[in-house]
């Protein structure tokens, strides 16, 4: 699998969102990034950080093959879902109680991601990156073929979307594991098996394959 150099959008300049930036402009992709602030106020951190990369106001990520998400989630209400619309959306972010406080859309009748997708809007969102340190990110990463390659998972209900950041994905050193519909991420939110741990592909696709089981048996 290759991705051909794309256009990538992160909204958000912490360390989740500087490292996935970072490691994108290393395989390629042209890197714009925002945040709520006007883009000269992040335009000296981003050359510092994340050299090779452009700060951007947010409304200049329309247009971007892919935007990723990289917040705080107790924030995602804040976010301006205006400049996300009609585009492919990466969802890095997690569910963590202690930190974002008692949030009652996250009960665990839906994943994460589905409750994302519905206030985000006309958006083909697609979970990733999520259940990776972005200390990880920079030095896990590896060549297609290489022995014990570390696999990500996906999860989206859009196809098109899901195979676009397939190839992102590989780009940026690992092997993408399909992992079905947007439900399907909670399989690696915060807690998990798959959340916790390094898996190559192989593991990956068995940790799921236990997943969608359990989840048939308690049907």
């Amino acid at each position: 699998m290759t991705s051909q150099p794309l256009t990538i959008g992160v909204l958000g300049a912490g360390r989740v969102g500087t490292a996935v930036a970072r490691q994108a402009v290393r395989a390629g992709h042209t890197v714009r990034i925002a945040t709520g602030r006007p883009a000269e106020d992040i335009r000296l951190l981003t050359e510092v950080i994340v050299p090779g990369a452009t700060a951007v106001d947010r409304q200049d990520l329309r247009g971007a093959d892919l935007i990723i998400v990289a917040v705080p989630l107790h924030k995602y209400r804040s976010i301006d879902t205006a400049v996300l619309q009609g585009h492919v959306v990466i969802d890095t972010m997690n569910y963590w109680a202690p930190v974002d406080g008692l949030m009652e859309e996250f009960d665990g009748a839906r994943s994460t991601s589905e409750v994302i997708e519905e206030f985000m809007g006309q958006v083909r969102l697609v979970k990733t990156l999520n259940h990776i340190g972005y200390g990880d990110l920079e030095v896990d990463s590896h060549a297609a073929g290489a022995p014990n390659r570390r696999a990500l998972a996906i999860a989206s209900d859009h196809e098109d979307a899901k195979a676009l950041v397939a190839g992102f994905v590989d780009s940026l050193g690992y092997d993408a594991v399909d992992a079905g519909p947007l439900a399907a991420g909670r399989s690696f939110e915060n807690g998990t098996e798959i959340f916790n741990g390094r898996h190559t592909a192989v593991q990956m696709r068995a940790l799921l394959a236990a997943e969608c089981q359990r989840v048939f048996a308690d049907a």
